[in-house]
Parts: C-alpha cells; sequence; structure tokens
C-alpha cells in the first residue's frame, strides 16, 4: 500500500533561491523535450506514400523521439548549459518520466478508450514541483532523520513532523512542492502489509449515500449531509482580491503579491473542501461495511448550467478519497450504474418522472411519500446489494416507518470552516 504524508518545511532565503531556480531550469527543460516531441510528431504524421506541402516540412525524417532519447542527451545539454550540472541527475530525469507519462496518456487511449489532453508548454512559475526518486539510502538525494529533511546539492533544512511517520513503512520518494504560502515537502512510503478487504459474506451493515447540490448526501438511512459550498461564501472576496490584481501593472511587485493573495484564498478554499471530504468519508467509513455510490460522469455533469456548484462541491474528489478511506480500513466499496436512480420508487419499481425542482419523491402506484434523495439513496444500495450478492434489505425499515421519518442531517463536528 502506498500513501503520501505532506510536510511543511523551513528553507532558508538561499535554499529558497536555488530551489526557485531548479524550478525554472527544469521548466525549460520540458518545453525544450516537449517541443522536440511536437516538431517530432509534425515531420511524420504524414502517411508513408506521400507528403503534406501545407503543414508538414520537407526534409529529412527526423529519428524517433522518446524519454531513452532524451535521457541520454541530459549529458550534451549539461556540456552546453553548464547551470543544469548544478541539478540533481535524478531529479532531471524524473522531469522527462513526466512528460513521457503525460505524453503516452495523450497517444495512447486507455483500455476505455479514453486518452489525455495534449501536454502543455509551461509559463514562468506554472511548474512548481520537483522529485527526489529515493530516500534514506546509500544513494538516495533526500534523507529525513529526526525532523531534519537533507536534500543533494540544497542542504539541511527542518521539517514540521506534525504528525510522525508510520512504523514498518519503506519511504520511496520525497517531492518538493511550492505553494503560495511555502514550500512542502511530500514524502511517498510502501508497506507490503496491505489490509485484506472484508469478505462479502463478513458484511454487516450497508448504505447507499446519493451525492447532491441541496444536500451534499443523503444516506439510505435517512441521514443528510449539509453542503457547505465553500466557493460560493467565499466568492466575493475572492472576487474583490481578482479585481484588485487585474489593475496592477503585470509583473510588478504589487501585482505579484496581489496575485499570492488570490492564491493563498483559493489554498484555504481547497484546503477545507479536503478536510469537510475527510470527515465525512471517516464518519461513513466508521458507521458502515459496504457503501454504495453512483458511477457518475461528474465531467459531462459539469459542462451543464450547475458547472460552479458542482465544482464548489466537488464530488469527484469526495469519491477517490471515500475509496482510500475505505481501503485503508479494508471496507468495501461499490460503484453502481446511475441510470434511474430518483426516477424509480424503491418500493415498487415504478418510474415517477420528476424534473430536478421537485424534491419530494411520490408513488402513485404505491401511495409512498418520501425526499427524493433518501429514494435515490435506497435505490443505489439496493443496486450494490444485489451487485455483490447480499441478500439484505434495502434501508431495513418498513414502508410505514419511512413515510413517518423525515430525513435528518448529521452534525460532524467541525465540518463547516468560519470563511
Amino acid at each position: 500500500m502506498l500513501i503520501t504524508y505532506c510536510y511543511r518545511i523551513k528553507p532558508s532565503p538561499e535554499q529558497i533561491a536555488i530551489m526557485e531556480r531548479w524550478l525554472e531550469l527544469l521548466r525549460r527543460h520540458w518545453n525544450y523535450a516537449l517541443g522536440q516531441r511536437l516538431d517530432w510528431l509534425n515531420r511524420t504524421r504524414s502517411p508513408i506514400d506521400r507528403c503534406s506541402l501545407i503543414s508538414e516540412a520537407i526534409g529529412e525524417i527526423p529519428e524517433a523521439v522518446n524519454y531513452y532519447t532524451q535521457q541520454a542527451a541530459l549529458k550534451e545539454t549539461k556540456r552546453l548549459f553548464p547551470e543544469y550540472k548544478q541539478i540533481y541527475a535524478e531529479t532531471q530525469q524524473v522531469n522527462l518520466q513526466r512528460l513521457n507519462k503525460a505524453w503516452d496518456r495523450w497517444r495512447k487511449p486507455d483500455a476505455t478508450g479514453f486518452r489525455g489532453g495534449r501536454p502543455r508548454f509551461k509559463k514562468p512559475g506554472y511548474l512548481r514541483s520537483f522529485v527526489f526518486p529515493r530516500v534514506n539510502n546509500s544513494r538516495a538525494g533526500a534523507h529525513l532523520i529526526n525532523g531534519v529533511l537533507k536534500l543533494s546539492r540544497i542542504g539541511s533544512m527542518p521539517v514540521v513532523m506534525h504528525r510522525q511517520l508510520p512504523d514498518g513503512f519503506a519511504l520511496k520518494q520525497c517531492t518538493i512542492i511550492k505553494k503560495a504560502d511555502g514550500w512542502y515537502c511530500c514524502i511517498s512510503m510502501k508497506d507490503d502489509t496491505v489490509p485484506e478487504l472484508l469478505p462479502v459474506d463478513s458484511v454487516k451493515s450497508a448504505v447507499g449515500i446519493d451525492v447532491g447540490l441541496e444536500k451534499f448526501l443523503t444516506t439510505s438511512d435517512g441521514e443528510a449531509v449539509p453542503i457547505p459550498q465553500f466557493y460560493r461564501n467565499a466568492q466575493n472576496r475572492l472576487a474583490q482580491a481578482q479585481q484588485v490584481m487585474s489593475r496592477r501593472v503585470k509583473g510588478s511587485k504589487n501585482w505579484e503579491k496581489a496575485k499570492n493573495k488570490v492564491a493563498l484564498l483559493n489554498l484555504h478554499l481547497a484546503r477545507c473542501r479536503k478536510e469537510f471530504h475527510y470527515q465525512v468519508a471517516h464518519w461513513l467509513c466508521s458507521k458502515y461495511d459496504l457503501i454504495a455510490h453512483e458511477d457518475l460522469n461528474i465531467k459531462g455533469l459539469a459542462r451543464t448550467k450547475l458547472a460552479k456548484s458542482i465544482h464548489d462541491a466537488a464530488w469527484g474528489s469526495f469519491l477517490e478519497i471515500l475509496q482510500a478511506v475505505a481501503v485503508k480500513r479494508g471496507l468495501l466499496v461499490q460503484k453502481v450504474n446511475p441510470r434511474g436512480t430518483s426516477i424509480e420508487c424503491f418500493n415498487c419499481g415504478s418510474r415517477v418522472e420528476k424534473s430536478l425542482s421537485e424534491r419530494v419523491h411520490y408513488c402513485s402506484s404505491c401511495e409512498v411519500k418520501i425526499d427524493r434523495d433518501w429514494n435515490s439513496g435506497i435505490n443505489i444500495l439496493n443496486r450494490a446489494l444485489m451487485a455483490v450478492g447480499l441478500p439484505l434489505n434495502g434501508c431495513g425499515k418498513s414502508i410505514q416507518d419511512i413515510e413517518e421519518q423525515q430525513v435528518s442531517f448529521v452534525s460532524l463536528g467541525s465540518l463547516h470552516h468560519n470563511l
């Protein structure tokens, strides 16, 4: 199992200058290597029996460009540009590996036929991290011992160890990241003792969750978590900060200060949202052995007029966090087909068409009347139970109890941050 802990580091002004110089040199090398690949692609994409006189240059066809050819050219790069000798060699190699991964994701579709976007040239300041691929061994470029991080060719710096490294994990990789409020090191660790998933026969409690915009999620037990809307609540302050930045001369010191203020606000919102997601995920995993959710096409939903609210809720990030927390606890997470979960009646299976503004599910066939999100949660749970082969009741309550009970909002302590 791989986990990553992120710690704040406190480099000296000289070390900050060195790391910022590294980021700039790595950015330039990224752009040069990407330009090589795109030039090779443009010169060789024409069919072998013809030549395009419009978009491709005429001339000798260059040799194929890949990670190995570009890595072999690092020696020549250091000869022509001696400043690259100051960067740790493995860090430069990882920079090329990142580009190669992004290139393959664009050029080669995955098993589902999906391809990523084309790698982009990076503007100054857009590359904000570099990697030491080995930690705490004889050939490593990074050593973390007793709260002090020693980086090759940079020096030693204190680390704010707000939590101890777990016992039994081997340190694998150190990533240095520049954020709006300072510098951080992300330590990746590996433990071969992966917790075994709970057997299906041992599942004692299961729940279906329906995510939404009126409520963050509603469970099949009739509990709901209110949606905090971090971005909506801070929208005015963000607009004011962005307006101040737009009135500054781009590239000036005052523009840099205003830009950093905008970045700090966005970083605060992201951290609040992430903390909220983790608390909800831990709350669910502490109560249930099996958690079912819809397999949503969130990118497609984010192209609608509700895009801002969907991005603010960040369902995709929450479901990834939920999956990670469940795996660490050995619990089960089951995806189900979302089609028709809010339309079908959980009691009789009849289709009850309704618009988004209708928040109550009323079935004329069996005369059941409950909250529409609760109805969806029960349907999601029933589909998950059928998928794993568990003969459990979808909600564990009688129809009369469900009709009498109202959706109850859950108070999870410090889920809501004061913005």
